[in-house]
């Protein structure tokens, strides 16, 4: 595996491949890899000629300095992992190197997130979503990849990186399932700043999707039943509840929908301790299986 330290070095390469008929599939990431990001490399390594993954804490998505600087970072870690995945090239870079043009790193002007950055994470984090579609934006532009592979934890995130991409025409987004542990709970880097007793509250988040899910299946399709229910969940746990509601997935809106709806995307976001989390579901049949197993999974059956 090929580890280059900067944008410009994996541009060349990247711009190497390319010209050679080689088809690059890309993995952008934060580090501190889990299975969640290893799903997402390994699909990348299976489609495509090329795997590529950037390792990049991009600072202009952090609203707050001190959840940047706690950030988990396991550099050497990664490498390793990567390499093990059949990963073909992995590079990393400072904001400088990404910027080479702005002198004051405190004046880059953020790209707009778009209509899919309203509301739930434009709300609670705002230019959240800004700094990702504008690191997004030059990292696509780095790589030049055929397919670009996203988590769908991350749901509003990729509706956001879905426009950029047919904005500017390239790349092809792929969104990937959630992975989760054996309880359930997403996986996420920030899983690694919890207690185990924190882990343990944690799990509600995903027993409100499910319980979202069951009624779904039941033939519920008012937006703010579905939402009730989580919270009825999520209010008798120790758990900061920041937002548990339903979009339609197709027809994204800042607010709630009042109208009944034919398909739904169930998401929540929660704080425990100083550690934010986020999860999602989408409440169609393609979860039934999915949804049964963790229940009872969770029952001891």
């Amino acid at each position: 595996m090929l580890h280059l330290p900067s944008p410009d070095a994996a541009q060349t390469w990247c711009q190497q491949q390319r010209s050679n008929g080689r088809t690059i599939g890309f993995v952008p990431t934060m580090g501190s890899l889990h299975r969640g990001h290893l799903s997402l490399v390994k699909r990348a390594c299976s489609e495509n000629e090329t795997c590529c993954v950037s390792i990049f804490v991009n600072p202009l998505q952090f609203e707050d300095s001190k959840d940047y600087n706690a950030y988990p970072r396991n550099l050497d870690s990664d490498l390793t992992t990567l390499e093990q995945q059949g990963c073909t090239m992995v590079f990393v870079g400072s904001l400088g190197q990404f910027f080479p043009e702005i002198v004051d790193l405190q004046k880059i002007k953020t790209l707009g997130a778009g209509r899919y950055g309203r509301g739930l994470e434009g709300t609670f984090r705002p230019g959240h979503l800004d700094g990702v579609r504008t690191i997004i934006d030059r990292l696509f532009r780095t790589v030049g990849p055929v397919n670009a592979y996203f988590g769908e934890k991350d749901f509003q995130q990729t509706l956001v990186v879905s426009d950029l991409a047919a904005q500017i025409g390239y790349p092809q987004v792929v969104v990937c399932p959630t992975v989760r542990d054996e309880s359930g709970l997403a996986l996420s880097s920030r899983n690694a700043l919890l207690s185990s007793p924190q882990k343990k509250q944690a799990h509600s988040i995903y027993q409100a999707l499910l319980a979202a899910h069951q009624i779904w299946t039941t033939g519920e399709r008012q937006p703010e039943t579905l939402a009730s229910t989580m919270l009825e969940i999520l209010n008798n746990t120790d758990l900061g509840v920041e937002y548990a509601e339903i979009r339609d997935p197709a027809a994204w809106t800042e607010t709630t929908p009042k109208n009944p709806l034919q398909q739904a995307q169930a998401l929540i976001a929660a704080r425990i301790g100083g550690v934010r989390l986020i999860d999602t579901l989408r409440l169609d049949s393609r979860h039934t299986n999915e949804a049964i197993a963790v229940a009872q999974a969770g029952s001891g059956r």
